[in-house]
């Protein structure tokens, strides 16, 4: 337990050890005057004294803040919503097209989280783009959400590394050796990827060693990262630079980032689906430690020894003081 001002506790259970000593010295003098006088009994009266000693003391505690820290579980954390909005995701094949039923899901999941969570927004497409740090005003994201246009490729390996930037509020990059850097541990953070799996390698060949590496970096900074996969696996055609494209689902590409990181892979092949991973991905729940104020609970001990401090003397003695 800790006090907000350990002074005034200590000037009231100073008073308080005064009265009591006080009190002691009376009521041996007394005592032995009754004694004295032939009667017996006299320390019975002095029960409502020491109820109205104890109940300053009491009274004293409270005035000095008291309060205690006790273990609060709660969703907190940061999360950031890894858009990809690569030319792929204007496909059709989900309505009213991939990014816009990922927006919707965004959008969704964005409305769903407690105000202990902060939400940051990195669209990408090639080469990361940070859209909005992570902010406990969720207008905020939801608004960066909305702005989202498709256009150009994909990197999933940049998307991870711009939002382990966004997580630490530092530059994040892959070594020279292109290995993982170390960037310190984020239990608390987690990263939700909505992408349809395009990065530039075959399909079924699994992402590629930048993406490797990335989701190796997020790995060991104890950051998840959840992917949610949007689009079909049968694909269709989407128009790009005067061209059609053949595009589908790559789900081996997005299954091999959350494995890497302990995270979970949501399949989502149409909007109904998208709409309901608000509800499928789990935030950790961090322990924290939260003072209890507990001055109320001692001025109400207080007020009882007084009150039975002052019934004591009424009975015994007829008078209240």
């Amino acid at each position: 337990m800790k006090f907000a001002d350990p002074v005034l506790l200590a000037v009231g259970l100073l008073v308080a050890a005064g009265l009591a000593g006080a009190a002691i010295v009376t009521g041996r003098r007394r005592a032995a005057a009754l004694a004295a006088a032939g009667v017996a009994g006299g320390r019975a009266r002095n029960g409502g004294v020491w109820f109205t000693i104890g109940g300053l003391a009491v009274l004293a505690i409270a005035v000095a803040g008291p309060a205690a820290t006790v273990p609060v579980s709660r969703a907190a954390g940061t999360v950031i919503l890894a858009m990809d909005v690569s030319g792929s995701m204007a496909a059709a094949d989900v309505a009213p097209s991939r990014l816009g039923a990922a927006k919707q899901a965004a959008l969704s999941f964005i409305s769903a989280q407690p105000g202990t969570v902060d939400i940051g927004i990195v669209a990408f497409e090639e080469g990361g783009l940070e859209a909005a740090l992570p902010t406990a005003d969720h207008a905020t994201a939801s608004a960066a959400v909305r702005r989202l246009k498709t256009g150009g490729g994909t990197s999933l390996g940049d998307a991870i590394l711009a939002s382990l930037s966004a997580i630490t509020h530092k530059a994040v990059a892959l070594r020279r050796d292109g290995s993982a850097p170390n960037i310190g541990y984020w239990p608390s953070a987690t990263i939700v990827l909505l992408s349809d799996g395009q990065d530039g390698a075959e399909p079924g060949t699994g992402p590629q060693a930048a993406t490797t590496a990335a989701a190796a970096a997020a790995g060991k900074a104890g950051v998840h990262i959840d992917t949610v996969g949007v689009g079909t696996a049968a694909g269709t055609t989407v128009r790009a630079g005067g061209f059609h494209l053949f595009t589908a689902l790559d789900a081996a590409v997005l299954k091999s980032i959350s494995q890497a990181t302990g995270g979970t892979y949501h399949p989502a092949s149409d909007a109904s689906e998208l709409n309901g991973i608000a509800a499928s991905i789990n935030l950790r729940l961090t322990v924290t430690h939260e003072p209890l104020p507990l001055a109320g609970a001692f001025i109400a001990l207080a007020l009882a020894l007084l009150a039975a401090g002052a019934v004591l003397t009424v009975v015994r003695t007829g008078r209240v003081i």
